[in-house]
């Protein structure tokens, strides 16, 4: 899934200059979200609650964490790039905030209460940062967050995408046209910077051979779906992909997002289309879901 704004906002060739520049007219283009722009007219509340409800609940949850998510980036990255500090604590940490407080709006509106958020920061982050101190690491723990990052967005354009489609079809104009749409809008923007970040760090500041491979290493064993620090949110994770169709064409899903860890870490192994922890991740999701659903405990 390839969207035009994608195309649009991101130079073709990514260079320090170019990246700060994009981050700049980003900011400007496309301020946080405004609850009182938002029209919460729900025409069949009981019915968005049990076809979408789950996903209100686990996005609200994920966008409310990004308080969580700086506090976890100021611990990785204490000696992060001005551009990194800039884009992830004035441009889009606020504008994931709005994010969510829309979708809370949103999902009470339809008797949902909103899930608990976990705003604590783990030892194993703070270890992290602590090791980014060391000769070489800074790069890596740069690169892992590029990853994550554009692999979190990339998920958000998919899941967003198909929630308004889905949510025009049931004719829930209001919602799908003055909540979901703006959010997804600007979800293509994250992705695109942490893509040209990676892109950036790889090709003009250059990794070292060591330094990729252990990037390689630690993502295939630290590797979390979006949202995800435990199995019962890997099986609320499973609910979502079922809502919204995931398991229908989970490959392609996979291979979306995967894109840029593909291009810079898999590249020479030819022939490969999705990381194989990506979709062990993906379809353990789902089927705890199922499980779930079968009112079986996992």
């Amino acid at each position: 899934m390839h969207t035009k704004l994608e195309e649009s906002v991101a130079p073709k060739r990514a260079s320090r200059e170019g990246l700060r520049r994009f981050v700049e007219t980003f900011a400007e283009e496309h301020p946080p979200l405004s609850l009182g722009a938002a029209d919460l007219t729900i025409k069949d509340p009981d019915r968005v609650r049990g076809r979408y409800g789950e996903v209100f609940n686990y996005l609200t949850r994920v966008e409310l964490e990004v308080e969580r998510n700086v506090l976890e980036l100021r611990a990785l990255m204490p000696d992060a790039t001005e551009t990194d500090r800039f884009f992830y604590q004035d441009v889009w940490s606020p504008q994931e905030l709005q994010h969510g407080i829309l979708l809370d709006a949103v999902q009470q509106g339809f008797g949902m209460a909103p899930a608990a958020t976990d705003l604590a920061v783990s030892a194993r982050i703070r270890l992290v940062g602590v090791l980014s101190h060391l000769p070489g690491m800074l790069g890596v723990v740069r690169l892992l967050y590029y990853l994550t990052g554009a692999a979190t967005e990339r998920s958000a354009v998919i899941a967003y995408s198909r929630l308004v489609d889905g949510l025009r079809t049931m004719g829930e104009h209001a919602i799908a046209e003055t909540v979901i749409a703006p959010i997804r809008r600007q979800e293509p923007g994250h992705f695109a910077f942490y893509r040209m970040s990676a892109e950036v760090l790889v090709g003009e500041e250059g990794l070292s051979d060591w330094q990729l491979q252990l990037a390689r290493i630690l993502r295939r064993r630290t590797f979390d779906l979006v949202g995800v620090t435990n199995r019962r949110q890997l099986a609320d994770f499973g609910e979502v992909a079922h809502a919204l169709e995931f398991d229908r064409d989970l490959l392609t899903v996979a291979r979306q997002i995967s894109l840029v860890e593909r291009e810079l870490l898999w590249a020479q192994q030819q022939g490969m289309k999705v990381p194989g922890y990506i979709l062990a991740a993906l379809n353990e999701a789902i089927r705890l879901g199922t499980v779930r659903r079968a009112g079986l405990e996992f």
